[in-house]
């Protein structure tokens, strides 16, 4: 028999940091540049390795589609080494994108490379995320795209997941307008997969907005690296010649947004956290953390590929532009609600078509938990009031699971819903957590 109550979410309860912190956390690498170097070694002219890649839920949904596609990828004696090798792009195949938007973003230009039908889907809050921009680029290039539900009605096309992809084996490539108001994704994912098209491609942003351009530079700085000519000397636009991909043997950065939380935590609780392997040099957009917790009331030293980050536990507000690096706002809005001032987060509304709709729970979890944060047009605006206890809701996102985990350091009884979602990028966020705190706990 089925019971008609839905039983409720497993939650976590998180850690109290109890003493200042004396900690050395190792980053795993990062998923955006885990995921578009998959993507360029699938695609290139021989095989390649990555090294230090990030082995989570949003990489293994890559990897397990690439395979789908055509090409073969091994482990080498890590897990976090995987050798490609590229193949034909075959056709006639389903493609599991989970909630990854670097998967379903990214990989409808490569399916249309294929011999025949791809057929996508995911999850079921994937199903609401925008799709559209990219799909419409394809449709310009020649390519069938439709809704399963739709038939092959070439007039129907489809906005959001499920959807088809009618490979036909190669594309024309040419010039095309894309609105990547909603997410920068739309443009990088045409952009890794136009050295293979017939005559490249020339793209144009034609939205109002432009979020997370460094994303869109580190899209640019891996296909260079490879070998493949892009001219983006113009603002909003984007010139691929067609060309070979070359392959290479290529170590994956950490990822410097999933390092944002353990960073944040020194000010929370006061002390020092190190994380190793930092960038001189960097793409990342979490390049912007150690000085954006400067403002916030902590400082920071790199030396030797180490930074440091160290806090009193005091936190100041802050009033920052975003627009940069959104998928930092989760963690920046926890420290926000732990200040002794208001802040404001600016810049971030394509935020309401991620994992979730992260303005919206942002602000109703912190409201929950006591505090104040009011959604503007573009982002919040956060004023600092005592703290309590209770559920905090994660809408299935990793970014909420991890503001969460900081709140708590600091707020006795916060229980996190489905801190397991944190796979998608930290497959053992708990484990890390607890052993930053140590004995701190």
């Amino acid at each position: 028999m089925t019971s008609s109550t839905t039983a409720p979410a497993p939650t976590w309860e998180a850690p109290l940091a109890g003493a200042p912190l004396d900690a050395t956390v190792e980053i795993p690498g990062s998923k955006s540049l885990t995921n578009r170097l998959l993507v360029l070694a699938a695609l290139a002219d021989g095989p390649g390795t990555l090294r230090g890649a990030l082995r989570s839920r949003d990489a293994d949904l890559m990897i397990s589609a690439l395979r789908a596609l055509g090409a073969r990828i091994e482990e080498g004696d890590h897990p976090s080494t995987l050798h490609v090798t590229p193949g034909p792009v075959t056709g006639d195949t389903d493609v599991d994108t989970g909630l990854a938007g670097t998967v379903m973003r990214f990989l409808p230009p490569f399916a249309a490379l294929a011999d025949g039908p791809v057929r996508f889907d995911g999850d079921p809050e994937a199903r609401v995320r925008p799709m559209l921009p990219v799909l419409a680029a394809l449709r310009t290039l020649g390519i069938m795209v439709h809704d399963p539900a739709g038939g092959s009605d070439p007039a129907v096309l489809p906005s959001h997941l499920p959807f088809t992809v009618e490979g036909r084996g190669s594309v024309p490539g040419g010039a095309v307008d894309v609105d990547a108001s909603k997410s920068s994704q739309f443009v990088s994912g045409l952009l890794l997969a136009a050295a293979r098209f017939e005559r490249g491609l020339t793209l144009r942003h034609i939205g109002a907005t432009l979020p997370s351009l460094p994303h869109i530079e580190m899209t640019v700085a891996t296909l260079r690296d490879v070998g493949v000519v892009v001219d983006d000397s113009r603002d909003g636009m984007w010139d691929v010649s067609p060309g070979p991909i070359a392959a290479r043997d290529v170590r994956v950065e950490p990822d410097l947004s999933n390092a944002a939380p353990f960073l944040a935590s020194a000010l929370v609780a006061g002390g020092t956290v190190r994380i190793p392997g930092w960038p001189t040099l960097t793409t990342q957009p979490g390049a912007m953390v150690p000085e954006l917790l400067e403002r916030m009331g902590g400082s920071y030293t790199l030396a030797d590929g180490v930074l440091s980050v160290t806090g009193t536990g005091e936190v100041h507000g802050i009033d920052v532009d975003l627009r940069a690096a959104g998928e930092l706002a989760p963690t920046f809005a926890a420290l926000a609600a732990l200040a002794d001032s208001p802040s404001r987060l600016r810049g971030i509304a394509h935020l309401r078509g991620h994992e979730t709709d992260r303005l919206s729970a942002l602000a109703r979890e912190i409201t929950r938990l006591g505090g104040r944060a009011e959604e503007t047009r573009d982002g919040l605006v956060i004023t600092p009031r005592p703290l309590h206890g209770d559920v905090v809701r994660t809408y299935a996102d990793h970014r909420m699971a991890t503001s969460a985990a900081l709140l708590g350091l600091r707020v006795p009884g916060v229980l996190v819903e489905n801190v397991g979602t944190t796979a998608k990028t930290l497959p053992d966020f708990t484990g890390m957590w607890l052993g930053m705190l140590g004995a701190a706990a």
